[in-house]
């Protein structure tokens, strides 16, 4: 059995799958806000909680926001900033008693469409997360990019490759630099966006509908919002050159963006011939628990 937990900002998921990756036990319970021993001793009682009740001991994985950096063993780069230079690794060891494995919550994304989801069979696998913030992971031959630096896909705090001189020095990132593909591909960058060029207030999903029903504003920000991404997908693909890049988070359902953004990313790869795949991911919200219940299995 391998459990996978979701350690986010509102919500704490735990996931325990058999070796087929069919689900055993779920569980969601609020996440202790600013309180970092709260958290450890309720990912402790989910774990003890499901191999109770299903009887079996089990790896686990954690997928978290922000990383564990190589340096000092600690997270950091955590928008749940209780956990930030906590030795989290270590204190849930000890908690659980037995190895833990944690990854980026993009990570464990793009390692659940990769073992057996949207990307399953490729070897080159780039996962995406556009949602309240933007983010990535990298899988290779099964296994999650970790990185010198513990930061392998952080795409979403690079700068919009190929800037205009009007996109320049571009809206300012809550990381202290300006022009993030984060501050254009996030929900709330295409809602700022939006709003700074026609002067009105809507959601991403208000802009989907109204841009169905002819709004030319609209439009036009959709248009704008999947040329920054395909400027985005492209700069990946002329580096990692991935056979499947995955999209999740709110925006990834977005259903025009995979017939519109591979047609426009052609004018930025640097080839003739484009063999990657955009694909929706397989497991949409339950991805990330059930990447980070893969990773005892694939550390």
């Amino acid at each position: 059995m391998q459990i996978g937990i979701d350690l986010g900002g509102t919500k704490i998921e735990i996931i325990a799958l058999d070796h087929h990756g069919q689900t055993l036990h779920r569980q969601r319970v609020p996440t202790p806000q600013g309180d970092y021993q709260a958290i450890l001793r309720s990912i402790t009682q989910l774990v003890e909680d499901a191999e109770a009740q299903l009887g079996l001991h089990a790896t686990v994985g954690i997928g978290t926001p922000g990383s564990i950096s190589p340096a000092t063993g600690r997270l950091q780069n955590s928008n749940s900033t209780c956990l930030n230079d906590q030795p989290l690794l270590q204190d849930l060891q000890h908690c659980l008693q037995r190895p833990v494995q944690i990854a980026n919550d993009a990570n464990c994304f793009a390692l659940s469409e990769a073992a057996d989801g949207a990307a399953a069979g490729a070897s080159n696998v780039f996962g995406v997360i556009i949602g309240t913030g933007t983010g990535a992971g990298i899988v290779i031959n099964g296994k999650v990019l970790q990185g010198a630096n513990g930061i392998a896909g952080e795409w979403g705090h690079n700068p919009l490759p190929w800037p205009r001189e009007e996109e320049l020095p571009g809206p300012a990132c809550y990381c202290g630099k300006s022009g993030c593909l984060e501050t254009y591909l996030s929900g709330p960058g295409l809602a700022k966006n939006h709003q700074r060029a026609y002067g009105e207030s809507l959601t991403p999903a208000e802009m989907v509908l109204r841009a169905s029903e002819g709004d030319q504003h609209c439009e036009a920000s959709l248009r704008y919002f999947e040329d920054c991404l395909a400027r985005g997908l492209a700069h990946v693909i002329n580096v990692l050159d991935p056979e499947v890049i995955v999209l999740g988070g709110g925006l990834g359902n977005i259903e025009r963006i995979y017939h519109n953004v591979p047609k426009i990313w052609s004018k930025y790869i640097f080839s003739n011939s484009i063999q990657t795949q955009l694909r929706r991911p397989m497991f949409g919200d339950s991805s990330g628990v059930r990447g980070a219940a893969w990773l005892g299995s694939r550390a």
